[in-house]
């Protein structure tokens, strides 16, 4: 199989927990946490490995969380490579209502790179021996990392010879464009922003999404029309994507999967076609499981199966 880096420039730690109900001004007695690593590329890889596959996740790690991260890491079986911080890494938290079956998600902001902690991720990038074959940068950019950040990383995909797929959102992932990539799976919200208009049915999200194709932009669009499944754009057209009807338990991370499930199957061969078939899958079968557990490989093997047969 090809060889497949991930880039997380925010990572964090993901705190889980539960409880009968959120109220304000008294003690909430939660149940123990969980503990997951957590962002971006961290979790692409993480779904990477739940399917099947391997890769090498780097990102910025600092203090006693960057700790924890790393042995989180370690406890998935995760190939990865940390860049020491002098900020502690975020922790995020979720929290599940038993009660309503509601979920709230208390996301950090990232702590600010430096400037040498984030060109050192490009380094560590660069140095990668043999070198990748997919690079996925995916997360937000913290403060003090500079909004062209993906588009460096686009360029050093191209001098490396390695297919760049890019998962953020606004400016960031609006000047990884302008560096030219191969993969990008915004959602219609994301897809409306880069195209500078609104996106109120399909329609436009694939008018949007060719236009970026044809200015090569990317070689791919997959706009991630979330439970409705997903619009493919590339240099030939356009291709309709429905997804699996599935109980929805935590959202969190179904994109990751998608773009976990896609990357992987690309990079064992797969059309991207059928790669994003698979990768809707895994998304869906993210939903299914609780909070940030994301894809389940019996599960995603068992919905792309059914809807392979639905063709």
């Amino acid at each position: 199989m090809k060889r497949i880096v991930t880039l997380t420039v925010n990572p964090a730690i993901d705190k889980n927990t539960s409880l009968d109900r959120v109220l304000p001004e008294i003690k909430l007695r939660c149940d123990p946490p969980r503990y997951a690593p957590g962002g971006g590329g961290i979790n692409v890889s993480r779904a990477i490995k739940r399917l099947g596959g391997e890769s090498i996740a780097i990102y910025p790690s600092g203090g006693a969380t960057g700790t924890l991260l790393e042995e989180l890491m370690d406890g998935e079986g995760i190939e990865h490579i940390s860049i020491a911080t002098e900020e502690l890494t975020r922790e995020n938290m979720t929290v599940f209502e038993s009660t309503t079956n509601q979920q709230f998600r208390f996301v950090m902001p990232g702590v600010p790179l430096k400037e040498p902690e984030w060109q050192a991720c490009l380094d560590k990038l660069n140095a990668i021996d043999p070198k990748p074959d997919y690079i996925v940068a995916s997360g937000s950019l913290p403060a003090e990392v500079p909004v062209d950040f993906y588009a460096r990383v686009a360029e050093t995909g191209k001098a490396m010879g390695a297919k760049v797929i890019a998962d953020s959102s606004g400016q960031a992932l609006e000047k990884a464009l302008e560096g030219g990539v191969f993969l990008i799976k915004p959602n219609t919200r994301e897809i409306a922003f880069l195209g500078d208009k609104e996106v109120g049915n399909e329609k436009e999200a694939y008018d949007t999404a060719r236009e970026i194709v044809v200015q090569e932009k990317s070689e791919y669009v997959a706009v991630s029309l979330g439970g409705g499944g997903a619009i493919l754009a590339f240099e030939g057209g356009c291709l309709r994507l429905r997804a699996p009807t599935v109980p929805i338990i935590s959202k969190v991370g179904a994109g990751d999967s998608m773009v976990a499930g896609m990357t992987l199957k690309i990079a064992e061969g797969w059309s991207v076609h059928e790669a994003a078939r698979f990768g809707i899958a895994a998304g869906a079968a993210a939903v299914m499981t609780p909070g940030t557990e994301l894809c389940r490989m019996e599960d995603t093997e068992r919905l792309y199966e059914e809807m392979q047969s639905e063709d």
